[in-house]
């Protein structure tokens, strides 16, 4: 469960002063997300929790592009107590973890980068991981690039992912379709012998044969939305 924190419900102009957009249906990814947490835990899935917090180094241990957009901004920025933004870094009531649940604190996009997430993962024999939470383009989709890579199964519940906007949402779940990640509502890839099989068996990847043309545009994007 990738960065369901508090920091996407608040609403304190710090998002605005970054040039960030809302989330795109937040509130039914919110509810999505707890339905396959609550499942999950009834049939004994382990349940890893990622938390991205500032680096202990600062602007150091920051991308300098990154530096350089926040610096850019800085004269935009609200202030914000230390004490709110405590509250920001916490994970949203209505998924926060529960006892057993394992939370790892992150840096970088990625869950397994700089982090314990693969020796956990190796230690409880799992070869299948479904990655779900915030945001599709970004962290969601950098944890599944990076567990391709180490040769994990992977499958994004498309129901409980998204980002600013459907067109990133959208485009962030076809290309990790080409990259044999599974991607499909949370029930499908849950069931008892789920084959995980979509890439094999459905044309195109399952994505909407428009977007291998160049005529893909914002009116696919908009019948999606």
């Amino acid at each position: 469960m990738i960065d369901m924190q508090n920091g996407y419900l608040a609403n304190d102009g710090v998002r605005d002063a970054l040039g960030w957009p809302p989330i795109w249906q937040l509130d039914r990814v919110i509810t999505t997300c707890a339905d396959l947490l609550a499942h999950a835990r009834s049939h004994g899935i382990p349940v890893l929790y990622s938390r991205v917090v500032a680096s202990q180094a600062g602007a150091l241990g920051t991308n300098p592009r990154s530096a350089r957009h926040l610096r850019s901004r800085a004269s935009r920025m609200p202030e914000v107590s230390d004490e709110h933004k405590q509250w920001k870094s916490r994970i949203i009531d209505t998924v926060a973890p529960q006892p057993g649940d394992l939370v790892l604190d992150k840096t970088r996009p990625s869950f397994f980068t700089y982090t314990e997430l693969e020796p956990l993962l190796r230690n409880l024999a799992i070869t299948r991981l479904i990655v779900a939470g915030l945001q599709t383009n970004v962290c969601v989709e950098a944890t599944v690039r990076s567990a391709l890579e180490r040769n994990f199964e992977v499958a994004v519940p498309e129901d409980a992912v998204s980002t600013d906007g459907p067109a990133l949402h959208f485009g962030a779940l076809n290309s990790m379709r080409v990259l044999y990640t599974e991607v499909a509502p949370w029930r499908e890839l849950v069931a008892p012998d789920a084959p995980w099989d979509r890439a094999f068996r459905t044309p195109d990847y399952g994505r909407d044969p428009r977007y291998w043309t160049e005529t893909a545009s914002d009116e696919l994007h908009h019948e999606q939305a």
